[in-house]
């Protein structure tokens, strides 16, 4: 049986799913895991989906040398960011694995959370690379393990009720001087 970092609260109505030695890049895929942990399944999936096609980026606060600024970051509050693609595409799999993982155990997948993400590097792979005047130098790729632990949200979030006598609507100085003038 392999150790996960975490444990989850209730087994019952919690899945888990990892993968070890991916051939991806540890610090691409420790920013999008960052970015998926605590989001729902479906819209982790349809995340990382988008940032395939270059529709939402994923924020490099962290291992951000030389990453540059793209206007998408605005939403998540930091300048810099990428589309890692196959960091994407390999996060994307473990979540379509924990999926059926919650099916095969029963759980609602339409109420899953991804509660424990995490990315730990993993040994590195070396080959050599030649230079100049006979030389040779190291060519190593830097692979990554991923483990993910999804949970079943038992709060759902009701709408408010309409009342006749909602809240009033807050009106800027601006508008209200306006509205005083004209009046």
């Amino acid at each position: 049986m392999v150790r996960y970092a975490a444990e989850a609260a209730d087994a019952e109505k919690s899945c888990k799913t990892r993968g070890s030695y991916l051939r991806v890049h540890y610090k691409n895929t420790r920013e999008t895991v960052k970015t998926v942990r605590g989001m729902h399944l479906h819209r982790a999936k349809k995340f990382l989906e988008n940032v395939q096609e270059k529709k939402e980026i994923v924020p490099f606060p962290r291992h951000m040398g030389d990453v540059g600024r793209k206007a998408q970051c605005k939403q998540w509050g930091h300048p810099q960011g990428r589309w890692p693609k196959k960091s994407a595409v390999f996060v994307l799999g473990l979540l379509k694995n924990a999926e059926a993982n919650a099916e095969l155990k029963g759980l609602d997948t339409d109420s899953l959370i991804i509660r424990h993400a995490q990315v730990n590097r993993a040994p590195r792979m070396r080959r050599r690379t030649f230079r100049a005047h006979g030389r040779i130098g190291p060519y190593q790729s830097a692979p990554c393990h991923i483990e993910f632990i999804l949970e079943e949200s038992d709060t759902v979030v009701a709408r408010p009720e309409e009342d006749g006598e909602a809240a009033p609507k807050k009106i800027s100085k601006k508008k209200l001087a306006k509205q005083n003038r004209t009046n």
